[in-house]
């Protein structure tokens, strides 16, 4: 069964400690917000949704950085997370500390209710306050327009190739 686990949680002012896992690891990993690591990482499954096959999203920990590289074929996406000693280094030099292989739905699913559940947890104003930066909503929104107007697009597909 499918199982993929994102959690955002707010460490300090301008400081987000983000936990993903999977059936069989989970790592965790800090972003600052020197960067704009939500709203990165949020488009970046916006655009595999909508068909891209290969993006990135980088989180700074100033000067460690994490970077997603996300590949897609079909409804697969395989997600590496790796660890850099500088953000402005080759892919290549990095330790990949977690990796899994999903469901395009599952991941959108997983990024959707991350977000859904920070701000349930702290609401925009105080997620402001803390992070430093206003909530991704912008970016929340096309992510859940996307995944729902691309759902059935991949249901077809599946079923036409799995009868």
């Amino acid at each position: 069964m499918a199982h993929l686990r994102l959690t955002w949680v707010l460490s300090g002012r301008g400081w987000a400690d983000c936990i993903v896992s999977d059936h069989q690891a989970e790592a965790e990993v800090t972003a600052s917000y020197i960067t704009a690591a939500p709203e990165d990482l949020l488009t970046a499954v916006t655009r595999l949704i909508v068909g891209e096959t290969e993006c990135r999203a980088q989180f700074e920990a100033e000067p460690t950085a994490f970077r997603w590289i996300f590949y897609r074929e079909g409804t697969n996406v395989w997600i590496r997370l790796l660890e850099l000693a500088d953000g402005s280094d080759h892919d290549n030099t990095g330790t990949e500390i977690w990796s899994t292989q999903q469901n395009i739905d599952v991941v959108a699913r997983a990024v959707i209710r991350c977000f859904d559940e920070v701000v349930r947890e702290y609401g925009e104003s105080t997620y402001r306050g803390k992070w430093g930066e206003h909530f991704p909503r912008t970016e929340l929104e096309a992510l859940r327009t996307a995944w729902r107007e691309h759902r059935g697009d991949w249901a077809a597909t599946w079923t036409s190739s799995n009868p």
